[in-house]
């Protein structure tokens, strides 16, 4: 039986042997960066629910999403013009998921949403929020600089179950038709990355309505913008493995258009891409959105 004295002994070697081993009782901190588990964050346009779409209309797409969903083991969905019913049919179709988000035109239900969603048994909302890409961001339905329509961002904090480490996930769509408001609104999202991520490192998913060429995808991924963290990577670009897939995500339910990589995964310098692949799925034919979604797994490393 062990003494008193050999239990302090075991205990101050325990103590000082922590940092590097962990102690019986004790669980060791849980690994991050290379070595983890990907997580596969995935953004995906799905087309609002439309009946002038006809045989493309969402009553006949609302299975196929989920599906795409749970067959590419995505862990977390940046969807964008999702209409509230549209995400209810989404909310029954992936079990143990959750979702962040609301309607762009009242912060409430109205509208499109940029939302999350995530499987809940991998990650964990620490926070999240919506704010609206336009002069006057926290005020719900506002429209700005030349937009046809309002246009919002949504975001969340995660901490990953499997690893402990914690990142910022923001997801957005940029309007279709005004030019300055694409880079105002990249610009912002630029300047409210550093506050909402608090040194965590940081994934961007959504829709740009920009190629690579433009003027806000370079805002992203190139230029130096006052009082922030340096540039973002495109995944695209910096995947470890190649590209997997097509190199465009349009193609208006009928076949890709050339050149029209509009919709992305973008990340910090400390996110290691592990791949990136534009997914091609359709079914006889048929697509499930008007885009392709775009995957990647990514090793998110831990701050502490």
């Amino acid at each position: 039986m062990p003494t008193p004295r050999s239990r302090r002994a075991a205990l101050a070697a325990c103590l000082l042997l922590a940092p590097l081993a962990g102690c019986a009782g004790r669980r060791p901190a849980p690994a991050g960066g290379a070595d983890a588990p990907p997580l596969r964050v995935m953004t995906f346009n799905i087309r609002l629910d439309l009946a002038s779409d006809g045989p493309n209309a969402w009553p006949n797409r609302k299975d196929w999403v989920p599906a795409l969903i749970r067959f590419h083991g995505a862990d977390a969905v940046g969807v964008q013009e999702a209409l509230h019913r549209q995400l209810l049919d989404l909310d029954a179709r992936l079990p143990g998921w959750a979702r962040v988000g609301v309607g762009r035109a009242d912060g409430r239900e109205g509208g499109e949403y940029s939302a999350i969603l995530y499987r809940a048994d991998r990650l964990e909302a620490l926070a999240s929020g919506t704010f609206w890409l336009s002069p006057t961001p926290e005020a719900p339905g506002s429209k700005g600089w030349d937009a046809a329509i309002e246009r919002v961002a949504t975001w969340a904090r995660f901490r990953d179950r499997r690893t402990g480490c914690e990142h910022l996930h923001l997801n957005t769509h940029f309007d279709h038709v005004g030019e300055t408001a694409r880079q105002e609104s990249a610009r912002l999202i630029r300047r409210r990355l550093d506050s909402l991520a608090r040194g965590l490192p940081v994934v961007v998913t959504g829709d740009l309505n920009s190629n690579p060429r433009s003027v806000g995808y370079r805002i992203f991924t190139r230029d130096t913008v006052a009082g922030t963290r340096g540039p973002l990577l495109d995944a695209f670009a910096v995947s470890r493995d190649p590209h997997y897939g097509p190199t465009s995500t349009w193609q208006a339910f009928r076949a890709l258009e050339p050149e029209q990589r509009i919709d992305y995964v973008l990340v910090s310098p400390d996110v290691a891409v592990r791949s990136h692949g534009i997914l091609p799925d359709s079914w006889d034919g048929r697509f499930p959105s008007d885009h392709l979604p775009v995957l990647a797994a990514l090793a998110i490393p831990c701050r502490r």
